[in-house]
Order: structure tokens, then sequence, then C-alpha cells
């Protein structure tokens, strides 16, 4: 694969440590929900900002896919995303589940749908829940 573009992420402290991307753009505070033994001390934590980033690739997925049939994604669209984590049947790990609700008030339910559909095989994070992604994982010096 062709890579059109990369990002790169350094978290020092795991999910209640500190995360910056490379270029500055973002730094935050990272913090485990309650829910897994964190407290409430007003952090993000990996699965919000998975579902962020679910919901706003998949949007542009249904932009792009709209734009060639010519479609426009009308104002007010939405794309919630759900993210939840667990332990996986087998206990050896932790897994997510996820769920999409998608508004996209005004055009036909058949339309609509079909848009979904192909957004869906556009969209890389629906790939990658789907069929995995390539890993390198190494040690750095």
């Amino acid at each position: 694969m062709e890579i059109l573009y990369e990002t790169r992420a350094r978290v020092v402290g795991g999910r209640t440590g500190n995360a910056t991307i490379d270029d500055g753009a973002l730094a935050l505070r990272l913090t485990s929900p309650p829910a897994l033994g964190g407290g409430d001390s007003g952090g993000t934590n990996p699965e919000q900002l998975f579902a962020t980033s679910y919901a706003a690739c998949f949007l542009s997925a249904l932009r792009f896919v709209a734009h060639r049939r010519p479609l426009v994604v009308p104002e007010g669209s939405a794309v919630v995303a759900s993210v939840g984590i667990g332990m996986r049947e087998d206990c050896a790990g932790f897994g997510l589940a996820v769920t999409l609700s998608i508004s996209l008030p005004g055009l036909e339910p058949s339309i609509a749908a079909e848009l979904v559909e192909e957004a869906e095989q556009v969209c890389p994070y629906s790939h990658l829940m789907r069929n995995g992604v390539d890993i390198s994982v190494g040690i750095r010096d």
C-alpha cells in the first residue's frame, strides 16, 4: 500500500499518562475511566479517541462516496461511534465492540442506506475492524 499520510503519537504512562502528536497539534492527558479502575480526573481515554476518530473518518467516507455519484451529504449529517472495551471470550486479553449510528437528514432512506453501505467499504477504520491491519512492532533504542 502506498502511504498518502502518516502521523505519530507518543504516549508516556499508558492509560494514565500523556499523549502528544509529532507535529504538536495535539497534547492531552490520558486517564482510565472508572469502569476500568480509574478515577474521574478529567482526562481522555483511548476508547474516546478511537470513537472520535472512527466517527470523523466514517463521515468523511460518506462524503467521498456521495461525491462520486454526485450527491451532497446534507448539512447536519452526523456519525456517532460508540466504542466499548471488555475482556475477550478467550479471556486472553481485551477486545472492542463498535456501533455506528448515522444521521443523514433529508436524504431518501434507500439512498442513505446505499451511501452507508458504500462508506463502510471505503472507510479505513471499517476496513480495519473487518480485516485487521498490517502491524510492525519493534524495540527502539
